[in-house]
Order: structure tokens, then sequence, then C-alpha cells
């Protein structure tokens, strides 16, 4: 097994003493830029990791951050918050700091996880996902003074920009408008859009992408959207109801943009089902279902919004720290890219007739 590197390798690579590669690593604005930046040349090119459990007894720090689970995840577009947790998760480890996943059924029942926790001192911050209107926990966190990051903006309150309330987001209304004008390029001029009910906070916002695209591009009235548009629950049998009341409508629609890979993917069952094999659909969380039926999809880049979230939680030592009274960058709005594939077919299947029953005569012995 190869030995792992020393602090006194570090320091013997760079050219300093022990106690300067101690500083750099817990006091960096004690050491001169040019030295500093030596040292973490030296410790990048070893591949040293400080030791976390002297790190632990030094700081009286877990170094653990915490994420509350939903019991289930919800459709096919889930696998995005499962490729986010593991994206958090490797980062986090680069900085040496773990992550601790507990259950969460309930807003509620995941606020008494979060104040047994930290009573316990098992944890220095928290990771909230899924935010919510009337969302319960970031109140409590901020009323506390606990650290913590949400993936996802306050919804329906005002603190948007309130440096106790750091977060990070996918900037879903520009995902949603690349999306209506790569369709628009390609010759669709009547795009439909098929999203969640209104007042979803995230499926708000990607509505509005798609209604501002449609208005710049066609001059779009709100009747015309309405005309355009129906919204769904992300199970694929409930979407492809909605896409068939979509496309049977006076004039339908000659595109959809969907709110989710699980609405696209209830569309695209529904247009095959119609007869409509090449019909042009765009979903939203570039999903393994997306890339195996070959779904254009807007990607969440969730490695961007995993390494801004450790940003606004960890200081310049790598240490979880709460914002400053008014620092405003304290969030971070990520902005997605559109994938685009050729989609694949699915084929009509008439439904297969059973076989002829009793026995067939032989000719030869009437």
């Amino acid at each position: 097994m190869r030995k792992l590197p020393t602090i006194e390798d570090v320091a013997r690579r760079a050219n300093v003493s022990r106690q300067t590669v101690s500083n750099v690593l817990n006091s960096p604005q004690r050491v001169r830029p040019g030295t500093r930046d030596r040292v973490q040349v030296a410790i990048t090119e070893l591949g040293y990791r400080p030791d976390a459990s002297a790190r632990r007894l030094r700081t009286q720090r877990s170094n653990t951050i915490g994420i509350g689970m939903a019991p289930a995840t919800r459709g096919v577009s889930g696998s995005v918050l499962d490729s986010f947790l593991h994206a958090f998760t490797a980062q986090a480890d680069k900085h040496g700091l773990r992550v601790m996943l507990f259950a969460a059924v309930t807003p509620e029942t995941e606020l008494e996880q979060i104040q047994r926790l930290r009573d316990a001192a098992d944890v220095d911050a928290f990771m909230l996902t899924e935010t919510h209107h009337g969302d319960p926990r970031t109140g409590w966190l901020i009323d506390n003074a606990v650290p913590f990051v949400t993936f996802g903006r306050p919804w329906g309150i005002d603190d948007i920009t309130d440096p106790a309330h750091p977060w990070v987001d996918v900037d879903g209304w520009a995902g949603v408008y690349q999306a209506t004008m790569h369709l628009a390029d390609t010759g669709a001029t009547r795009i439909g859009y098929l999203g969640w009910p209104r007042l979803s906070g995230t499926g708000d916002e990607r509505r509005r992408g798609w209604a501002d695209a449609m208005r710049e591009r066609f001059n779009c009235t709100d009747a015309d959207l309405e005309a355009l548009s129906i919204a769904s629950l992300d199970p694929t049998a409930a979407a492809k109801e909605a896409a068939l009341v979509l496309l049977a409508r006076s004039s339908p629609p000659d595109a959809i943009v969907c709110a989710s890979d699980s609405l696209a993917f209830g569309a695209l069952m529904a247009a095959a089902s119609v007869g409509h094999l090449d019909f042009p659909i765009v979903g939203f969380d570039n999903s393994p279902v997306a890339e195996a039926l070959g779904l254009s999809s807007v990607d969440q880049c969730v490695d961007e919004v995993a390494a801004a979230a450790l940003d606004l939680l960890l200081d310049e030592r790598g240490v979880v720290a709460p914002g400053e009274p008014g620092v405003d960058t304290r969030h971070r709005l990520v902005t997605p890219r559109l994938v685009v594939r050729e989609q694949t077919q699915l084929v009509r299947h008439r439904p297969i007739q059973p076989a002829p029953t009793g026995r067939r005569e032989n000719k030869e012995t009437k």
C-alpha cells in the first residue's frame, strides 16, 4: 500500500516549515500570498489531505454536513437529486468534509432531526433540498444561527436577497427559454407547454421561460398561451392524458416543451399513440430515461450546483461558516444547458390477437 503524504512531506516539497503548512491549512491570512500559493501547489501535487480526526479535536467541529432525504423520489426525474447528492458528496470529500444523510418524511420531521443533530454537535451545517412555499425549515435555521444552504431559492417569501439565507438554484426560466427557442429555430411555430399546476415555484419559473420566448418569437397573447399549455402532475400516465388533451385541441401544438422529463415521457407516449411518431418534444432534467430515448432535455449542471453550494457554506479555509451581514454574493443562479438529441420513435403497437382456440382438423383424416 502506498504511504499517504504527510504534512512534513508538504513542507519539504514547498521548502517551508511544518508550522507554515499548518498556518496555510488553518490560518491562511497569516501567510504571505506567494508562500501560501507554493504550499497549495505542493498539497495538490502530493495529494495531501489533513487528518480529519485531528482537525475535529482542534476545532471542535464535526466537519459534517447534514442532508435530509425524502422517503421517495418522484417519477423518472428523481435521478436528478441522486446525481446532485453524489456530486455534492464527492466535492465535500475533497474539502475533508463528510455528508450525513438522514430521513425526512415531512419538513416538520426534518426540522426535528435537524434540531437533534445540531444539539448533539453531530453536524456543522445543513444542505436543504426541495424548497417550497411556506417552508418552515429556513426560518428556524436563521433564527437559531445554524449554517445552511438550500438547493432551490426561497419561494413565496421576501428573503430571496437576504444574506442570512444562502441558496443556489438552477435558472429554470433560462433552460425552458433555450428549449423553446431551439424548437422555434427548427421550424415549430405553435410550441405547446406541458407543466405542473401553478404556484409550484420552480414550475412557474419554467413556464415563464416558455411564455417569454413565445411572446418574443411569435407575439403570442395571453389567450394564445393558455390555448397552447396544460398542467399535469409528474406521473407518466397523468402526463400522457394531459398531452392527449393538448393534442386534441382545435389548434394543436406542433411541438411541446415540458417542465420535466417525466412529463416529456408522457407527452412522447401520447404523441406516438395518435400517430405522431416524430413529434418534437423537449424535457427538463436530462435524466437517464431522456438519454435512453434520445429525448432532448435541459441539463441542470448538478456539478456546478454542488460546487456553488459548498462555496456558500465554506470560508477561505474550507471551514463551515455563516455568511456575513451585508454580503450580497450569498446566492448562485446556475444557467442550465440544452442537450439536443435525435429523438427515438415510439412505435404504435396493435393489440396482439389471441391464438385460435380448438384443435385444427386434419384434412387427410376426413
